[in-house]
């Protein structure tokens, strides 16, 4: 398996729909790594905050020490950005107000969308830099805020561009002003800063040696569809996930309850699915307990059960599940479908969702934005990857005759 780089921690961010057990599986992780001698800092970014209750203890803004190599932390991210845009947000939000706008509205405006995200982000990165600990396990927040949260660096470094050069424009035009109001402090320079940093923390979250996302659901079709969306997402912006974990999933029950069976069996059929849609990435299914596993010795149960004798903080997969590439016609969507035998090969398309049958086999993909608003090309399948085009109606009116979304099997290059 591959490493980290010398100095810097590994980062192991849990996301998935609220409610599907991200901090208890965080936790136990984090209790597991310390117990294999790792020094470990388990960190959540969950406005909920609810890391604590998991622990069993109460924390606060700053590491914690648990137990030999453990620390614990859950981020104050108010003080993040009051520490990394304060002293902006205070001149921006008084230009506001001597503009004429209400003192409540230019106080908001003056804060950068997302700036609570990033700036929790980067503390994190920077904990990871700081040579005290070798992994920092995140419990994120649930996968529609964490997608957010996780596109910021791009935007954010697209938005500080903007600013510095409104901030040029400005200037040239109205130069006096802009010094009288800005004697000690010069947004540009507080600007460039900030973005070196995210695009530091950007770099950080697409290095497979250092970073991985492990995607938590339970055995049920809403939550499938949400971690459907989530890996396509992660793969969409280049972070590595490098693992699949299924919580809370029911044993069968010695006494004939039809209740619980049909609970069972419906369990059984989404865990079917799950399989055939998640083929390439290691799958970890855990137990649902009678006991709810809150404090160390819980956790260090769950997380002996849930790993074995694997190592939790070692990448434990390396490749995207899948790619998009931008072409001429449109973008080629790839998916590694290794071992699958291609009789008759379909492809149906309805709104953002794309069903791909290769004879008896089913695989649900969730598209992004980009790629809903196009049709899907002639797909085939190379070396164990599918590939499928998404073209434009002219692309496709040009493309030799063929239907949009018709299919073919196997075909050399």
């Amino acid at each position: 398996m591959t490493e980290p780089p010398a100095g810097a921690a590994r980062l192991i961010l849990y996301v998935g729909k609220g409610g599907v057990g991200k901090t208890t599986l965080a936790a136990a992780t984090a209790v597991r790594a310390a117990e294999l001698g790792y020094r470990t800092l388990v960190v959540s970014t969950d406005l909920a905050h609810s890391l604590g209750d998991v622990l069993g203890t109460d924390l606060q803004s700053e590491p914690r020490e648990l137990a030999p190599h453990l620390r614990a932390q859950e981020v104050n991210v108010l003080d993040e950005v009051r520490r990394s845009w304060g002293k902006v947000q205070a001149r921006v939000s008084e230009f506001l107000r001597q503009e004429g706008m209400p003192e409540i509205q230019a106080d908001e405006l003056a804060i950068l969308p997302g700036m609570e995200e990033v700036a929790a982000l980067i503390q994190i990165e920077r904990q990871g830099r700081t040579g005290e600990y070798d992994c920092v396990i995140v419990d994120a927040a649930p996968t529609g805020e964490t997608i957010r949260l996780l596109s910021l660096p791009e935007s954010f470094q697209w938005y500080a561009t903007r600013v510095v050069e409104w901030r040029g424009r400005l200037k040239r035009l109205a130069g006096p002003l802009i010094s009288q109001m800005l004697p000690d402090l010069s947004i540009v320079d507080v600007m460039t800063q900030l973005a070196t940093r995210v695009k530091r923390l950007r770099s950080a979250l697409v290095d497979a040696t250092r970073s991985s996302y492990r995607i938590v659901l339970t055995p049920d079709r809403t939550v499938l569809r949400e971690a459907q969306r989530a890996e396509t997402y992660l793969n969409l912006f280049e972070y590595p996930v490098d693992a699949l974990f299924v919580n809370r999933i029911l044993s069968d029950s010695e006494r004939r309850d039809p209740y619980l069976e049909a609970l069972v069996g419906r369990q059984r059929r989404v865990l079917d699915d799950i399989r055939r849609t998640f083929p390439s990435l290691p799958r970890f299914e855990v137990p649902y307990t009678a006991d709810e596993p809150v404090g160390l010795e819980a956790l260090s149960a769950l997380g002996r059960a849930t790993f074995g004798e694997r190592d939790p903080v070692k990448v434990l997969h390396v490749g995207p599940t899948q790619t998009i590439q931008r072409n001429e016609d449109g973008y080629l969507l790839t998916i590694p479908m290794p071992n699958v035998e291609v009789r008759k090969l379909e492809l149906t398309k309805r709104g953002d969702e794309l069903y791909v049958d290769l004879g008896n086999f089913r695989r649900e993909v969730t598209l992004p934005l980009a790629l809903s608003a196009l049709e899907p090309g002639v797909a085939r399948i190379q070396n164990g990857v599918l590939e499928v085009p998404f073209i434009t109606h002219e692309a496709a009116k040009r493309a030799h005759g063929e239907p949009v979304g018709s299919a073919q099997g196997e075909r050399s290059k």
